[in-house]
């Protein structure tokens, strides 16, 4: 049984890049992409902030450039372009190579989109209303079509665990290669920005109307995001055997529940620090070889000081660099594990650690401080991720530098 999983390709598309060579750009410049909403007709344009890609909808058509696109979801049309830049820089032919290749590709809003615009009209006039719009509604929906644009049909599979659901993706995959049933998988995850998403944030009272200040004393909630990313799982016997270049490798991976509450962290960060430590001993590496955490780091009163909990009895006296990348992107759900996934690769593939935008002072209960610079270090080897679901679902993912 193969037992390195590296990463090969990586693609993305969000509020600060529509390909992950602006993504980095954006990050090493201290460039966010959170601003009022302008491309979504919602009630709140112009007035809410969100991280929304930087394209209407036909523009994201046109980009796409096939057929019938302009039916697409918007969640399908940002994962499409994110997908399409994974197999690019992997520099793989799925159609023809004849390797096993699978997706695992996650959401949270699936073509809720569409079906929005199918209800405003229809409860204007019961005739008017496009029913093909209803179809894309279910989560499958855009994974369906990116298989197909691809040409993946060794297996083909949908993950809806909400903000954990990207990293879970990432966990089935990598379990795939390691027991020799893919050669390869693309994972990750795309979720457009929607009404029924912002208003149900909106609800739920944790959103800031300001740009989010994930570990500080005085954070208020989240900003919304949009996004799309996945990267290429590979074997080594697949890549060595078509002469591949490794970005990293997925050496470490958990998943836990701590089964407290459908929307809120345990105080206590109780599934964080269980997802963290089976990732950890997957690894098989110490805590004190962690560089840096890419924190789950929401900007919520309640998910920041769960997750530094869990982080600080993992690590006690010697946290690593950590920071929230959110602060750059926006809450951007399913897809938030992926897309920070590629930020880890770029990190260890550049050398470089992103900062926390929008820090001034620390949460009393925990006194930890994230990087609020660019730092560059002089080893950088390991990262972990952690993505944090509603309903518990708490994932953790480690990279590693090749």
């Amino acid at each position: 049984m193969p037992q390195a999983v590296f990463i090969s390709g990586i693609g993305s598309i969000s509020s600060i890049g529509n390909n992950s060579s602006e993504l980095l750009g954006s990050i090493l410049s201290k460039t966010h992409g959170i601003s009022k909403i302008k491309y979504l007709d919602s009630k709140h344009k112009n007035v809410l902030l969100a991280g929304e890609v930087k394209m209407s909808n036909e523009e994201l058509a046109q980009k796409v450039n096939i057929n019938g696109a302009s039916d697409y979801s918007r969640t399908t049309l940002l994962g499409l372009l994110a997908a399409r830049e994974t197999v690019q820089t992997a520099g793989i032919d799925i159609k023809n190579d004849g390797y096993r290749t699978g997706l695992i590709s996650s959401t949270s809003v699936g073509g809720i989109d569409k079906s929005e615009d199918f209800y405003k009209l229809f409860l204007e006039d019961e005739n008017s209303g496009k029913l093909r719009n209803i179809l894309s509604h279910d989560c499958g929906d855009s994974t369906e079509k990116i298989a197909v644009d691809l040409g993946i049909h060794h297996y083909v599979s949908t993950i809806s665990t909400a903000c954990s659901s990207s990293a879970n993706a990432a966990i089935i995959g990598a379990r795939l290669i390691l027991n020799n049933v893919l050669d390869r998988v693309i994972v990750g995850g795309t979720d457009a920005l929607t009404k029924y998403t912002l208003n149900g944030f909106k609800a739920l009272k944790i959103l800031d109307s300001e740009h989010c200040k994930p570990f500080d004393k005085n954070r208020k909630g989240l900003n919304l995001g949009e996004a799309a990313a996945y990267f290429l799982l590979e074997s080594e016997a697949s890549l060595n055997a078509r002469n591949g270049v490794a970005l990293g490798q997925l050496v470490g991976f958990g998943n836990a529940n701590d089964a407290f509450h459908q929307t809120a962290s345990s105080p206590e960060g109780d599934g964080a620090f269980k997802a963290m430590s089976i990732a950890l001993k997957k690894s098989g590496i110490d805590p004190n070889e962690i560089d840096y955490i890419n924190a789950h780091g929401t900007a919520t009163p309640i998910n920041d000081l769960s997750e530094g909990n869990a982080i600080k009895k993992i690590f006690n006296d010697t946290i690593p660099s950590f920071s929230s990348t959110k602060s750059y992107t926006g809450h951007t759900l399913a897809a938030s594990g992926a897309i920070e996934g590629v930020i880890a690769m770029l990190a260890l593939r550049d050398n470089f650690l992103p900062p926390n935008l929008n820090f001034s002072e620390a949460i009393p209960e925990i006194n930890m401080t994230p990087l609020q610079e660019i730092i560059k270090p002089d080893r950088l080897k390991y990262i972990l991720s952690n993505s944090l679901g509603f309903g518990g679902n708490c994932s953790s993912l480690i990279f590693s530098a090749v």
